[in-house]
């Protein structure tokens, strides 16, 4: 099977998602998983959805950003920085720079936006800053934590969604699985 196909399975298999020990649906993307948890847990914990239809729909469309600008580019620098080096092969510099470059340019729209809030999408921390969480947590762990850090806004949002404990649990977790990294 060709590389490419093996993404295009992997990338829509059925999740299934059990809540209080029930079956209740299947789900193939993680963005829409995370939105169906936040939603049947409403009332719970810290609320990440907004009944308000305009902070929701900026909740949305900070969701978007991040699937569509800075993830793209995040995964590539990810994968290039912790696992090739990882997998016996030499870290391409000629594209770490330009993706580096690329998110800069990204982080400079997030720069803009977190000086005038202190979360993307609203006053308080909502799915679209968990969303960016396990990308955020990977790039701190590279040279790539220099273009968060040189933007003060970027970074105290970086580091406040890096240390609410409940992310903590969750990283504490992935840790486990994932010991090489260390």
């Amino acid at each position: 099977m060709a590389s490419t196909e093996i993404v295009a399975v992997v990338q829509f298999v059925d999740v299934k998602v059990i809540l209080g020990g029930v079956f209740v649906k299947k789900i193939g993307e993680s963005r829409a998983i995370t939105k169906y948890i936040a939603h049947a847990y409403e009332g719970k914990g810290t609320s990440l959805i907004n009944k308000d239809k305009n902070q929701m729909a900026n909740i949305v469309v900070w969701m978007e950003v991040k699937a569509h600008r800075f993830d793209p580019i995040a995964t590539k620098l990810i994968h290039e920085l912790l696992f090739t080096d990882f997998f016996g092969k030499e870290i391409d510099n000629a594209f770490v720079e330009e993706n580096e470059a690329q998110l800069a340019k990204v982080l400079d729209v997030y720069k803009a936006r977190l000086a005038m809030s202190k979360y993307l999408a609203c006053k308080y921390f909502t799915l679209a800053d968990l969303d960016h969480m396990p990308a955020l947590q990977y790039l701190m762990r590279t040279k790539v934590k220099q273009l968060i850090d040189e933007r003060p806004h970027v970074s105290a949002w970086c580091k406040d969604g890096l240390t609410r404990l409940a992310w903590e649990k969750v990283w504490a977790l992935q840790e486990k699985r994932l010991k090489w990294l260390n």
